[in-house]
């Protein structure tokens, strides 16, 4: 006897039927009833009363029916704790990213891990910079991709790029209507809009230093929660921002883009635990390596030695 006879057995107890039990079992009725005969015939007993209607079972059914059962839930919680096992025995890699980062080409890197690592779950997280380098430590992330540069000992950080800068404008704003590139002096005499409000020092720091970098203070300030706010806020004539460069894909139907007279740029960082080779991060350090082999990008020393 095998599984699939006792759940015949148990379906057609459950039923009473035989037709009624085959249309539940998905099959024709004819070669359930067949199996059932041979169970009983190795069985040696009868264990459905035919001559009764609706179907009943026999003395002998019901004890076999009782066993039958036991047999079938050890068997279906032998299934769910197996499940549970191998869920929980799977690889994971989670990844932490500041906002700005998902214009930066981190898509397609992370469809580029997807495809090359499909056994491993692969978790994202944002995160500014700053609790990203605590949630290494801690073990709740294991990669990290931020723009604001932290010293840790227990974290190694790797300058992937420098990404340029540009300024965004409402498209309204009398800033660059012929497409020339806009001064920082030019924004600083309009309302800025800084992000992110929260979690100091963070890419806010860097734009208001190069501000200061040029001796230049912005005539006003205004704080957004995060990019996309920031961006609604300039298509809304709130103010002006400096963005990443990747991010002037955002949005477009109410917003001007300009580049800066000054040359400005912001880092894209790297960072992961010190001393973690697992096969995941050499996998997304060897991705890094290749796609920004494709992209024409300068590929960091560090890195290549890291994933060789």
């Amino acid at each position: 006897m095998d599984l699939r006879q006792l759940r015949y057995f148990v379906t057609v107890a459950a039923e009473r039927n035989f037709n009624r039990a085959a249309e539940r079992l998905h099959m024709a009725q004819p070669p359930l009833s067949r199996s059932i005969q041979q169970l009983e015939a190795e069985v040696g007993a009868s264990l459905i009363d035919r001559t009764s209607r609706p179907l009943a079972l026999t003395p002998m059914g019901q004890l076999f029916h009782d066993q039958a059962v036991q047999v079938l839930r050890r068997v279906d919680d032998m299934r769910t704790m197996m499940d549970a096992a191998i869920a929980t025995d799977r690889r994971r890699f989670t990844m932490g990213f500041v906002a700005s980062t998902i214009y930066a080409r981190l898509p397609a890197l992370i469809r580029e891990f997807r495809a090359e690592m499909p056994d491993v779950e692969l978790t994202l997280v944002e995160s500014p910079t700053l609790d990203q380098i605590a949630a290494l430590k801690e073990g709740r992330i294991d990669i990290g991709f931020g723009r604001i540069r932290f010293d840790d000992p227990a974290v190694r950080r790797t300058v992937l790029r420098r990404e340029s800068l540009v300024a965004a404008v409402p498209m309204g704003s009398h800033l660059g209507q012929d497409g020339a590139p806009v001064s920082l002096s030019a924004l600083a005499r309009e309302k800025l809009v800084l992000y992110p409000s929260a979690s100091r020092p963070s890419y806010a720091d860097q734009v208001l230093s190069l501000f200061h970098d040029n001796g230049l203070s912005p005539n006003q300030i205004v704080e957004a929660r995060e990019l996309q706010i920031a961006i609604g806020l300039v298509a809304a004539e709130e103010g002006v921002a400096v963005i990443p460069e990747s991010v002037r894909k955002a949005r477009t139907e109410d917003v001007r883009y300009l580049d800066l007279v000054e040359p400005a740029h912001s880092p894209i960082i790297m960072s992961h635990r010190v001393g973690d080779a697992s096969p995941e991060l050499r996998a997304v350090l060897r991705i890094i390596a290749r796609k920004y082999t494709e992209w024409g990008y300068g590929v960091p020393e560090a890195l290549l030695a890291d994933h060789e």
